[in-house]
């Protein structure tokens, strides 16, 4: 089940960014990557997922959960997937956005955010005229695989192996929820 509040109980605001808030954003994400990549979950770097934010702005696809200033979350959401033609999805033929660029800034990990905004998307999702919202994960992303699972998404078969270059490449499942 989505939470619809977090466990901190903290005055929130959802909204869609915008271009001037571009630095905090990038910031809030090179100190996802730094803490994922203590935790060995090496899959983002110094270009991704900071790379596609000014097109996810540009094209209003990038959404903001904030605590007064202070970006609190971030997803984009896409029309598309790389990896899509990879998976069974159950609702094949169903209008599908794809959740991408998740992220919960590191000083607000485990207060609830993480369910919270995802019940952000689903809704933002249906409001945009989707029926469901599906994702793609890192095989080796235990904490989101976690998260998904517990937020209701349901793992697809399939598995999309996107090539970063001759020596890496993630292994991805799909998930897929009906908004």
């Amino acid at each position: 089940m989505l939470s619809e509040r977090p466990a901190a109980n903290l005055p929130l605001t959802f909204r869609a960014a915008a271009m001037q808030d571009l630095p905090q954003i990038k910031t809030v994400y090179r100190k996802i990557v730094h803490h994922m990549n203590a935790q060995r979950i090496e899959i983002w770097d110094e270009r991704y997922p900071c790379d596609f934010l000014e097109e996810d702005i540009r094209n209003g696809r990038l959404y903001l959960l904030l605590h007064r200033l202070d970006i609190v979350s971030a997803f984009a959401l896409c029309g598309e997937n790389a990896g899509a033609a990879h998976i069974d999805w159950e609702h094949s033929g169903a209008k599908a956005l794809y959740l991408d660029r998740f992220a919960v800034n590191v000083r607000y990990m485990g207060k609830g955010i993480g369910g919270y905004m995802l019940s952000q998307a689903c809704r933002t999702a249906r409001q945009r005229g989707a029926e469901d919202l599906r994702l793609f994960v890192v095989d080796c992303n235990t904490p989101a695989l976690r998260l998904y699972e517990k937020s209701g998404f349901v793992r697809r078969p399939g598995v999309y192996d996107e090539v970063i270059d001759e020596t890496l490449v993630l292994h991805e499942y799909g998930y897929e929820k009906k908004c």
